[in-house]
């Protein structure tokens, strides 16, 4: 008898009778997939269910009894990606790297390879690269080759059988999209393969005890290719982002068991495959124009990484009945909410100016500290007269034009005078003792208005 096919969401688990483009429960496209169900089981007589539990079968625990083991770790040979992991890959994790295409996601994975494999085996399974093309790659980025396994294959079993022939230490796949399992009669890359393959590649870490590198393709939203479900099965997930014209880019960690999720790795596109770049604040303030107005630079924290970044601003007036706005790397809401402040308590006539604001290095602000630097670039825009270039602004703007305090400040003012800043705007108010660092001059305002009379 032929067995019953049963169709499920793979967002909030809805069954169905047939398939559907969209789920009538939870209202997502494209998540409907079909699964053989599972035979049924028969009920077992009294007598059998009154016994005692056999042996076998795994018991709950009280969380004094159970072994707390710290997990075992070692570095990738990229100290960036070791600061991303949490201190570096721990044995048995399986971490996600998703990216758009060409961002550099099989370079990094093939250049920490050069590291792993002096003391340990690795296996590179790549479905859309032949093996003679990464072995030519490898050489252009000078991999060594022992202790380097390749395999080019997209069948699930065969990558499966590959793992328990060679046993390796650590196995990067390349990419979960196109592997495929056979027993599904669906195409390689549908949400139903996705979740199968990642499910199994979970299965190999955690019980083989294999550290798995998985990449994944983004969707044009930016999120990575498949059912959501995805990024909460694995360890890890990191985010590898930048433009493909820019040579920067920043690994980020959008999820981390074992770490903290706001730590960036910053490395630069080279001639050789990925260069680390340890001093992203002199990296994203290269080439800062001098005497110009509308440009400031401000200090954000990323993770426990003081960052120096410089926002530029362009106010000009409308030709239009709606004045346009335009951000980039700047959260867009809040643009519309400090031109609005600065206008209504700056004093400044912003509201019938076009704004374009960015942000140098492709670097993203979504933190309040950068407010301040924002609305003296848009004020020296407006004003146009240059903002000193020894000065740094640091603060968070409210609706009133006040301006609060920001956590950790003593390490962006030591990070800002590191970086040859003599001169910082601060806020006023702030409770606890703070650190001086020699040689910085600190110009404490309360709110907008003192702050634009004491630089412009």
């Amino acid at each position: 008898m032929k067995a019953k096919t049963l169709f499920y969401c793979t967002e909030c688990g809805n069954e169905l009778p047939k398939w559907a483009g969209q789920c009538p429960a939870c209202r997502a496209w494209n998540t409907i997939v079909e699964q053989p169900a599972a035979p049924k089981r028969t009920a077992a007589p009294a007598a059998v269910l009154s016994t005692p539990a056999r042996g076998g079968l795994n018991r709950p625990k009280p969380m004094d009894q159970v072994e707390a083991t710290a997990e075992l770790r070692f570095e990738t040979g990229m100290s960036e990606l070791d600061r991303v992991l949490g201190g570096g890959a721990v044995k048995g994790s399986l971490v996600l790297v998703g990216g758009a295409p060409g961002i550099g996601k099989s370079t990094l994975m093939l250049q920490i390879c050069d590291q792993l494999c002096r003391f340990a085996t690795v296996l590179y399974v790549s479905g859309e690269e032949s093996e003679r093309q990464i072995k030519l790659r490898a050489e252009r980025l000078q991999i060594r080759s022992q202790g380097l396994y390749l395999l080019a294959e997209t069948n699930l079993e065969d990558v499966v059988e590959a793992v328990h022939g060679l046993k390796p230490d650590v196995l990067i796949v390349d990419s979960i999209q196109t592997l495929y399992n056979g027993d599904l009669s669906t195409a390689p890359g549908s949400v139903g393969q996705v979740k199968d393959c990642t499910m199994t590649l979970m299965q190999l870490a955690k019980g083989e005890g294999i550290t798995v590198f998985v990449i994944g393709h983004v969707n044009k939203e930016g999120s990575i290719a498949g059912p959501k479900v995805l990024e909460h099965m694995v360890d890890c997930v990191l985010y590898f982002e930048g433009e493909r014209q820019l040579a920067y880019r920043i690994l980020r960690a959008a999820k981390n068991r074992f770490g903290a999720t706001n730590e960036i790795g910053v490395f630069e596109m080279g001639d050789s495959g990925l260069n680390e770049v340890p001093n992203p604040s002199e990296m994203l303030l290269s080439g800062r124009p001098q005497d110009t107005p509308g440009t400031c630079v401000t200090c954000v924290m990323e993770g426990v990484r003081p960052v120096l970044a410089e926002v530029q601003a362009l106010l000009a007036p409308t030709s239009f009945s709606a004045p346009r706005r335009t951000s980039n790397g700047f959260d867009f809401n809040r643009m519309n909410l400090l031109l609005a402040v600065l206008e209504k308590r700056g004093g400044l006539m912003v509201g019938a100016c076009d704004a374009y604001i960015n942000v140098i290095g492709g670097l993203s602000l979504d933190e309040p500290a950068a407010d301040l630097a924002m609305v003296v670039a848009l004020a020296s825009s407006f004003r146009d007269k240059p903002v000193p270039g020894d000065l740094a602004a640091v603060g968070e703007v409210g609706l009133t034009g006040e301006l609060r305090a920001v956590n950790a400040l003593g390490q962006r003012l030591a990070e800002v005078r590191r970086m040859g800043f003599t001169k910082c705007l601060i806020p006023a108010g702030r409770s606890g003792r703070l650190v001086e660092p020699d040689g910085l001059q600190l110009i404490r305002v309360r709110n907008i208005r003192e702050a634009l009379a004491a630089i412009l």
